[in-house]
């Protein structure tokens, strides 16, 4: 685990979740590759099958796959893509993040004591290297990042006309209204938005609550980060470093002094941003303008439930959302007016661990889903096939000016 807990110092349980996740990915691939390969008996027209027709879908490999990884979970994010590429038959060619060398060298120095060069390769660099290799006629993407790099990728794709995976980012809603377990709800969050001190693309971004619970959820929220964390984080193993001074500087630029109810306190050459709740916020604020993806959390106030949906509307559509509550009729509300790529109810985050459920986003928090059948799927070309005995035919063929036209169309219908 050097390389993964070298570049921000992560807790032992975020590293352990790195490769937990993907053995588990694995054990789903290895239990069920047969049945998710076996060829596909679908139902056809009753006219068709009376004439002897099948419908048969087969599922092949698209072909080279590359697998573009980010820092923050440089890992998992490499990996479980691989997986499903690899399970799914295609070759893969790894990208880890140029910001985590230490993870990279290690995929440089394993990988070719496991796989042959043609079945998995890996490439090591920065910009430079992205740019060649996004010029290459890849027969598939797999990225994972920035929604900036995203739309990067998006464009060298479609030089190709190349088919693509984008696991991006947003700006993820928590809501917690009057009925929600508050106890329940704090300790999910603190959790949620600081594990890797908040570089997680998943991370509750900012929470909107309940006019009449708002004050005493604070007091709640401020408690389970320290009882996490410590009255001072930065000497706490379990509360990680930016991945770079930018990074730093950037996520420490959106705490308003006057905002502040718990932490506050940066130290860029330390790459340390204290865990910070901004109460109350607003939508206006710096930190409401963009995903923070740092250990900054804005936490706003509502009395109608209704405002928050519309102006939610009104955004890009996030990776993630969140909900607490004991009212099941605003729960199922939430989940079908607003638009998002997967969440929790009453948890945070623990979705993206369970691989029957497929994971991606929608709209500027990205395209695609993968995990278990998803994945396979999705780095599968469906191939479907209409199947007729060699000594059968269906008569769609002209001259049909003494021909029945609608009996001829009858077996489509």
């Amino acid at each position: 685990m050097r390389g993964a807990a070298s570049g921000f110092r992560q807790a032992p349980f975020e590293q352990q979740f790195e490769i937990t996740v993907p053995m588990g990915n694995i054990a789903y691939y290895r239990d069920n590759l047969d049945r998710l390969m076996a060829l596909e008996e679908v139902e056809i027209p009753e006219g068709l099958a009376k004439l002897g027709q099948r419908g048969v879908i087969r599922r092949e490999p698209y072909g080279v796959t590359l697998v573009i990884g980010p820092f923050n979970a440089p890992i998992l994010l490499l990996l479980d893509p691989a997986i499903a590429a690899l399970a799914a038959g295609n070759p893969v060619i790894l990208k880890p993040a140029n910001t985590t060398p230490a993870t990279a060298a290690l995929f440089a120095e394993l990988v070719p004591q496991y796989f042959e060069p043609e079945d998995v390769s890996v490439v090591t660099g920065g910009r430079e290297e992205i740019s060649a290799l996004l010029e290459l006629p890849f027969d598939f993407i797999f990225f994972t990042g920035s929604s900036a790099v995203g739309k990067v990728v998006m464009r060298a794709a479609a030089e190709h006309l190349t088919p693509v995976i984008q696991e991006l980012g947003g700006q993820n809603p928590t809501i917690v209204d009057a009925t929600a377990d508050l106890d329940r709800a704090a300790d999910a969050i603190a959790w949620g938005h600081n594990a890797i001190s908040g570089q997680w693309c998943i991370a509750p971004g900012f929470v909107c609550v309940h006019d009449s619970v708002a004050d005493t959820f604070v007091e709640k929220l401020k408690a389970a980060v320290i009882r996490m964390y410590g009255t001072d984080p930065s000497q706490s193993p379990d509360f990680a470093r930016m991945i770079s001074e930018k990074d730093t500087q950037r996520v420490a630029s959106y705490i308003l002094p006057d905002k502040v109810v718990l932490g506050g306190s940066s130290d860029v050459s330390a790459r340390y941003v204290e865990p910070t709740l901004l109460y109350p916020s607003d939508w206006s604020d710096p930190a409401m303008q963009q995903e923070v993806f740092g250990p900054v959390l804005p936490i706003l106030r509502y009395d109608d439930i209704s405002t928050v949906i519309q102006t939610l509307k009104t955004r890009d559509k996030p990776l993630a959302a969140y909900i607490f509550s004991r009212d099941d009729a605003m729960i199922e509300r939430f989940l079908q007016s607003v638009s998002f790529g997967g969440g929790c109810v009453n948890l945070t985050n623990l979705h993206c661990w369970v691989g029957s459920l497929p994971f991606g986003g929608v709209g500027h928090s990205g395209m695609g889903k993968y995990y278990g059948k998803a994945g396979f799927d999705a780095l599968s070309n469906v191939k479907s096939l209409l199947i007729s005995p060699a000594e059968r035919t269906v008569d769609v063929y002209p001259p049909y000016a003494d021909k029945d036209i609608d009996a001829m169309l009858a077996p489509f219908a």
